[in-house]
């Protein structure tokens, strides 16, 4: 710790080149105001500075992108399911009428898989869903939408 050298500067803030590219966008989205306060009291007289930290309209855009690429995978995902599981119940279906000897256990597991499509494609839905809000998210913060309420 004596080696390194630690400096605590308000205004002469030098960026590392080994930080973070998340790092690096909050530092240039990072203003900082000067008041001077000349108060009665000797303590509290003196220059203060306050530094707002303020994500970017186009950091929130990249994340609503992000979470749409995400949602539209799961999305994939589901439906691959809901296939997947609705051709084994059809399967099932023509293994219990080839096989009469074991036709009960597979008339058990076609509508296990039956049940597994719809579930899996419900699944789909609500991530297309999901989808959906997070794109119509991204599309506002890309406009820069500001709703003031007063």
């Amino acid at each position: 710790m004596a080696e390194e050298k630690h400096h605590h500067h308000f205004f002469h803030h030098h960026k590392e080149e080994g930080q973070p590219a998340e790092e690096q966008l909050a530092e240039e989205a990072v203003y900082s105001e000067t008041a001077y306060s000349g108060g009665g009291d000797a303590y509290a007289s003196g220059y203060t500075e306050t530094v707002v930290v303020a994500e970017s309209a186009s950091d929130d855009y990249e994340k609503y992108k992000d979470e749409e690429k995400q949602h539209k995978h799961k999305e994939h995902l589901g439906k691959m399911g809901a296939v997947a599981a609705g051709a084994f119940a059809l399967y099932e279906k023509h293994e219990a009428k080839k096989d009469a000897e074991h036709g009960h256990r597979h008339k058990i597991e076609e509508e296990i898989a039956a049940a597994v499509a719809v579930g899996s494609g419900g699944y789909a839905l609500h991530e297309h869903h999901e989808k959906k809000e997070a794109k119509e998210e991204a599309k506002e913060a890309s406009e820069k939408h500001h709703h003031h309420l007063f």
